[in-house]
């Protein structure tokens, strides 16, 4: 049986990467490419995918956002998410919003083959660093044993990912299709919530616990 995969990424190079890979592969065909999530989600509405395979960091909506929909709306289709940030900062969160997987852009020809026949079987794939990072957030079960960082809702979560970026709150409102008020109430409250006083104090927490994209 065929696997058919639609691929999700903003840049055109990773997608022609991609299918060059899994073109080693006979039972996985690249059924359709997506340059950003509206675009993924009017394909995936067509029918015809197995397994999306798709990139968190994407221009106006990121890729947890496009997970969150897609999965409301196709609760069994399996969807890997392709990140070039470490594990620690979005694995977790991936898999709680239904992502059957993690895969870092990094990851060899023979291991994203392997996560997508594992997927398409209705299985999940976990490397063992994805697997302490769950283990850990399941361990810490009570709130105040939890980072101050793992505290934040979703929305929060990528203002606060941004801010460490260096972005301004009028540049994150209109990455993130958001007013610039909206914005400066999510601010407050990841200060509140990290214990930091400003932004430079947020970028610093966030290199701390290992945040920062490599």
């Amino acid at each position: 049986m065929t696997i058919h995969v639609l691929i999700c990424d903003d840049h055109l190079i990773v997608r022609q990467g991609i299918r060059q890979v899994l073109a080693d592969a006979p039972d996985i065909e690249v059924a359709f490419e997506a340059a950003n999530g509206p675009e993924a989600l009017a394909r995936v509405r067509q029918g015809g995918i197995d397994v999306v395979l798709m990139d968190i960091a994407m221009p106006h909506r990121d890729g947890l956002d496009v997970l969150r929909q897609m999965k409301s709306e196709y609760p069994k289709l399996p969807v890997l998410m392709l990140s070039t940030y470490p594990d620690k900062q979005y694995a977790v969160r991936s898999m709680k919003l239904g992502a059957v997987g993690y895969l870092n852009k990094s990851a060899d020809s023979e291991q994203m083959i392997s996560a997508i026949r594992k997927v398409a079987a209705g299985g999940m794939f976990i490397t063992p660093t994805v697997a302490e990072h769950l283990a850990s957030a399941i361990g810490a079960g009570h709130t105040e044993d939890k980072p101050l960082h793992e505290r934040l809702s979703h929305r929060e979560y990528q203002v606060f990912r941004l801010l460490s970026q260096g972005r301004s709150v009028g540049e994150i409102a209109e990455q993130l299709a958001l007013s610039s008020n909206t914005v400066s109430t999510y601010r407050a409250r990841i200060l509140e919530k990290t214990g930091v006083r400003n932004d430079v104090e947020l970028a610093l927490y966030a290199v701390r616990q290992e945040l920062t994209q490599v």
